[in-house]
């Protein structure tokens, strides 16, 4: 069976176990083995230069081969190897980070808590907003509010604010007390007779009518990417943000932004929240804060929010949340470094112009047939792919067009995420212009391979 893999793979197919994987076809196929990685390119076990497309899983921002975060984590390890924060106790690089993310959040914040992953740092904003709504003796006041597309992670807990239907089937997810509300995404869920305000109007009007179905007194907060990632790279509009926040001001319920994805400068301002004037009440973060070299993740909480936590612990003689790496000195050393590389590659301004560029290119494709919709920011796009263009109608998703799309483009030396048929795009920040539309003519090319195939299996595409 696996006569045509090589031995890295074939030792893969035997004892690895993969996230996101179709296990039984992976079982047929083999994986796509990286070997060593270089700027934006990371190379297989054959040799082949691949441009990483999404930047790994949107993280590694700084790309594969940045000399000082391997520095500063090779001097982290000698200083200091591992220290914890349990206890009352710490460490200065842990501090410095705490207070750098404070100095740098939208929104006046308080408290850093930090995590291992973006997943570890929501499936905590969940328990603190359970404990602080127990401090303030609102025990029904429990009910989180996601949205459908919506990606949160991958714990119990944070598998169920998801609203990717696979993030729950066969795991008897999602948990109580877990609501979801409506995507925004105008071009699949708005009404051809509805602009972009009227469908921002209508989906707080939906949210509002959920509020109070379920009671305002049990809703407890709201959770949102202020751009939707692995939904499909889903920009809300322009006002949507803005509408939804008054509902939760009105019945005084918390704003959970999740910059795992967004924050560190990924869609043209530092925070994903200043891009779509979000003001929190907790902050999630992961992925870039370390570029992804070492796992890390933080929570920002406003002081309202740890005044709470501090009375009830007082109460209860300790703050009964944490985990063994919490501010592992390491990880944070790195975070520091990391955040440095961002100032001093002045980032934001270098992901407006390069994520123009990006956006442009894409846009090229506006008038293809097989193109349906072209949509980003800073540097996060996706073209998504249809059946129909003039109405919109996707393909089967039996069909597995995007999926051919992704493996034509591996062959033509591109790494992309495909989102059934979006494919997304979110390439290391450090990308260059040439290097942007060597990213884009790689793209053409499976974009025609994928139009040559639909028409070999009679499908009629036209514009």
């Amino acid at each position: 069976m696996h006569d045509r893999l090589n031995s890295v793979q074939a030792r893969d197919v035997a004892y690895v176990l993969h996230p996101y994987t179709n296990l039984s076809t992976h079982v047929e196929t083999g994986p796509l083995v990286v070997t060593r990685g270089d700027g934006i390119y990371v190379y297989d076990t054959d040799g082949n230069q691949l441009i990483e497309g999404l930047s790994g899983l949107w993280c590694t921002s700084l790309g594969f081969s940045e000399q000082r975060l391997i520095d500063a984590a090779n001097a982290a390890m000698k200083r200091l190897p591992f220290f914890y924060s349990f206890f009352g106790r710490g460490h200065d690089v842990g501090v410095d980070l705490a207070e750098r993310l404070i100095s740098l959040a939208p929104v006046p914040m308080s408290k850093a808590f930090f995590t291992s992953s973006g997943s570890e740092a929501n499936d905590t904003a969940i328990k603190l907003i359970w404990y602080y709504n127990n401090a303030l003796g609102r025990p029904e006041k429990k009910k989180i509010i996601s949205r459908h597309k919506a990606y949160h992670g991958v714990t119990i807990a944070t598998a169920s604010l998801c609203g990717l239907p696979a993030n729950h089937q066969e795991f008897d997810l999602p948990i109580k007390n877990i609501l979801h509300t409506d995507c925004p995404h105008a071009y699949r869920f708005g009404r051809l007779d509805e602009t972009d305000e009227e469908f921002a109007t209508r989906l707080a009007d939906n949210l509002e009518e959920l509020i109070l179905e379920e009671e305002p007194d049990t809703v407890a907060a709201f959770i949102a990417e202020p751009i939707l990632g692995a939904g499909g790279v889903l920009v809300p509009p322009e006002t949507y943000y803005a509408k939804i926040q008054e509902v939760l001001e009105r019945y005084d319920i918390l704003f959970v932004c999740d910059e795992v994805i967004n924050g560190f400068g990924r869609t043209g301002n530092y925070w994903g929240a200043q891009t779509r004037n979000i003001c929190p009440d907790i902050m999630t973060m992961a992925k870039g804060l370390t570029s992804a070299y070492l796992p890390m993740g933080a929570v920002l909480i406003s002081d309202e929010i740890f005044q709470a936590l501090v009375a009830q612990s007082e109460k209860l003689g300790i703050f009964g949340h944490g985990y063994t790496y919490t501010g592992h000195p390491v990880c944070a050393s790195v975070a520091l470094e990391a955040i440095r590389i961002y100032e001093d590659l002045r980032i934001v301004d270098r992901v407006r112009r390069v994520g123009a560029r990006l956006r442009a290119g894409l846009m090229r494709h506006k008038d293809h047939p097989l193109v349906g919709e072209v949509r980003g920011v800073g540097l996060m796009a996706a073209v998504e792919l249809v059946r129909n263009k003039s109405t919109g109608e996707p393909f089967d998703a039996s069909s597995g067009v995007g999926a051919y799309f992704g493996q034509r483009s591996i062959q033509h030396g591109l790494i992309v995420r495909t989102i059934g048929d979006s494919i997304c795009l979110a390439p290391p920040l450090i990308i260059t212009e040439e290097q942007v539309d060597s990213l884009l003519e790689k793209f053409a090319r499976a974009l025609d391979d994928t139009a040559d195939m639909l028409t070999r299996a009679g499908h009629s595409l036209s514009a």
